[in-house]
């Protein structure tokens, strides 16, 4: 046989493997019959598939299917706790990793202080996260997808540049798959919870998505076709330095009146500890005087929703989607920062489109960008699992 020949047996192979994966993961349950007829694949190739992802402990045989007269198929479901992926959120004002295994159940959490910690320093922390992750009791490990504020080139690993950690073309992945031995997928974090509000939170029939991201900074995550749309440069959804309009705040990017100075919780907590005497360190504690009724709080959150708001109608006039799920650490603020987003877009766009527009709070807070992070690993292409596990 020629080599062209057997690589092409190998792709087709290969090809086959996800199919058949992919149905069953998505289906929850189902039979060979089903997914022969579903993918329009031979019984026989069906059959050998199957029993490869069998052998793998990927997939497991539970029980028969209800009979309406013929011979009850054997059904067909996913061993979650075959595989486990970690997943880091680095967008916080902690830095916090997960095992996670195929349904996005998270099996060990761990977190480090970040604040103040930027450039070479913030890369030590994440080594220390990961050193204590890989090592875990979850195994095997397939591999590592990291969520990190700012531009990033998920295509070749690089964090562009993140304000926030003063990071500016780093290579992010290629240090990390070097330092650990795993495949490394490194994507902007709001685009990463995304990911995870769609694959675990029941919105995959929504098949356009928005995911705004708001914690010490501002971004959205875009999926379109159930597919993420990061752009020609990768950069879609970095709306947290769209500057607005009357707004003279200096934001670390160098630039003045950027969105995420008036609508992140950096930016709360920055009000906050420019007008009170009393001094507090962590936005939970500010989302405590909010809760009492705190006045100048409350005004700082609706403010901070009317910010966000009016970008929001940017991007539903851009993109025409009907569907935005909000994450991050503002959401501690409820309905109030809710309610001041929703008006604020339908001010800022034609009625006609904002209309329709279902504005939500998302299902996982911050744990959708460690889902995502991980998921993304995934997303297109399960050939990691089919390959030797660490």
């Amino acid at each position: 046989m020629l080599p062209s020949q057997k690589a092409n047996q190998q792709q087709a192979r290969l090809h086959n493997l996800n199919l058949v994966f992919r149905m069953i993961y998505e289906s929850g349950m189902t039979s060979r019959i089903e997914i022969a007829r579903r993918t329009h694949l031979t019984r026989t190739t069906v059959s050998d598939m199957v029993a490869d992802l069998i052998e793998g402990g990927l997939v497991e045989e539970v029980g028969t299917s209800v009979s309406s007269g013929g011979k009850p198929s054997i059904l067909l479901q996913l061993v979650a706790d075959a595989r486990y992926l970690i997943g880091l959120n680095l967008a916080q004002d902690k830095f916090v990793g997960a095992v996670t295994n195929l349904r996005g159940e998270i099996k060990e959490t761990y977190e480090v202080p970040s604040e103040n910690h930027d450039g070479e320093l913030a890369v030590q922390r994440v080594y220390e996260l990961l050193d204590r992750l890989v090592h875990s009791r979850w195994q095997p490990l397939i591999g590592i997808g990291v969520g990190t504020p700012g531009l990033v080139n998920t295509r070749q690993g690089m964090v562009i540049q993140a304000v926030n950690l003063a990071w500016k073309n780093l290579p992010l992945g290629k240090l990390l798959s070097q330092r650990y031995g795993l495949p490394v997928s490194v994507l902007n974090d709001s685009q990463a919870a995304a990911i995870g509000e769609f694959s675990y939170s029941g919105h995959r029939a929504h098949r356009n998505l928005i995911v705004v991201n708001v914690s010490q900074g501002v971004g959205a995550g875009i999926l379109i076709d159930g597919k993420l749309f990061q752009g020609d440069g990768g950069g879609a959804g970095e709306i947290g330095h769209v500057p607005v309009r009357g707004n003279d705040r200096l934001c670390r990017c160098g630039r003045v009146g950027c969105l995420e100075t008036l609508a992140s919780a950096r930016a709360i907590m920055a009000q906050w500890q420019a007008g009170s005497v009393e001094k507090l360190s962590t936005l939970s504690e500010v989302c405590e005087q909010f809760e009492r009724g705190d006045v100048k709080t409350r005004e700082a959150v609706v403010q901070a929703g009317q910010a966000l708001g009016e970008a929001l109608g940017a991007l539903v006039a851009a993109f025409d989607i009907h569907h935005i799920l909000l994450t991050g650490e503002m959401t501690c603020f409820g309905q109030l920062w809710l309610e001041s987003i929703r008006q604020a877009m339908r001010r800022s766009a034609l009625e006609q489109m904002t209309g329709q527009v279902q504005v939500e709070l998302g299902k996982f807070d911050n744990d959708a960008c460690i889902l995502g992070a991980a998921a993304h690993l995934l997303l297109e292409d399960y050939s990691l699992l089919f390959s030797q596990a660490k």
